[in-house]
């Protein structure tokens, strides 16, 4: 009984799961190197689709048949601004649905966490035949409602403040790019609704102490002013944790690791300036405590000046 919110979160955070913008007057993410100029807005919706049906019990792969398929649904609003050519800000707020297709646990629904980054362009000079860039992404979250992290699978997610830190290499020669990127998330402990709990010994408190998360990001693929084309690896590793009991409901504080292959999207209207649609998705090749979740996504974007051009 895993749930893929980890992923969401990434990605949505990850954003987005993995989600998405591009090029000069284009969007971006704090997953990628694109960025947008000084005093340009981009302005994005995005709906996720997340299902899973078997899932990992520590490394043992099995299903749940007392929760059939067990999905969510993700909402998102969010904006990115050009502080400068070489800064970007951007915030993001996502409304999460959780439901099991079997059994009688229903699904939470409710807004998520409110996520913002700031995003710099530290490095940017020509290397060889193409151009190389270092991007530093300095982010963060804190829970938007009072959602119930003790809740999984079919909580909408973990609830703990989050401020995370990555680095970002990109490599671009004509329209093809290759790109790589670590990230330390450091967490916060939470408050859950009981006053004592079993992880791999007993806990007098309501306190659960959340371990930190890192991880690895690859992606290549193609860019162009009209299309962009990209697929990525990611590596999610949970620094501390415990596994799933046998026959047990998931903990907020398992360890929950996983491998994602993924592919992005994105066009550009010619005719309508500034007007952008991606679409993606991305499945769990491997995973510890968590479910093989398949995940979709699409969102419309739009960039536009906040100052008027003389």
């Amino acid at each position: 009984m895993k749930h893929s919110l980890l992923y969401f979160y990434r990605c949505c955070i990850v954003m987005a799961c993995c989600l998405i913008l591009s090029n000069l007057a284009q969007a971006q993410t704090e997953a990628d190197a694109l960025m947008i100029p000084k005093n340009y807005v981009c302005a994005a919706g995005v709906y996720t689709h997340s299902q899973w049906d078997h899932y990992w019990e520590g490394t043992f792969k099995r299903d749940a048949p007392n929760l059939g398929t067990v999905s969510s649904n993700s909402y998102m609003l969010g904006f990115v601004y050009g502080l400068s050519n070489r800064i970007n800000l951007s915030v993001s707020l996502p409304y999460v649905t959780t439901n099991a297709s079997a059994g009688t646990l229903r699904g939470e629904h409710n807004i998520q966490d409110i996520s913002a980054y700031a995003k710099w362009l530290a490095v940017k000079g020509e290397v060889g035949k193409g151009l190389l860039t270092f991007h530093a992404i300095l982010s963060g979250s804190i829970p938007a409602s009072n959602y119930e992290a003790d809740f999984l699978p079919l909580s909408i997610g973990l609830h703990s403040k989050n401020v995370a830190l990555r680095g970002l290499v990109n490599y671009q020669v004509s329209q093809l790019f290759v790109a790589g990127a670590y990230q330390y998330v450091r967490r916060s402990n939470i408050t859950i609704d009981r006053n004592s709990y079993y992880t791999t010994e007993m806990h007098y408190t309501n306190q659960v102490e959340m371990p930190n998360v890192s991880n690895f990001l690859v992606s290549a693929g193609f860019r162009s002013l009209a299309f962009n084309a990209e697929a990525t690896l990611t590596k999610v590793t949970t620094l501390g944790g415990f596994d799933i009991r046998k026959n047990d409901n998931p903990f907020p504080s398992n360890k929950m690791n996983s491998t994602l292959a993924g592919v992005i999207f994105k066009y550009s209207f010619q005719k309508i300036a500034g007007l952008e649609l991606t679409a993606g998705g991305n499945y769990v090749l491997k995973g510890r405590n968590v479910g093989q979740a398949r995940t979709m996504y699409g969102g419309i974007y739009y960039i536009f000046n906040t100052r008027k051009e003389k």
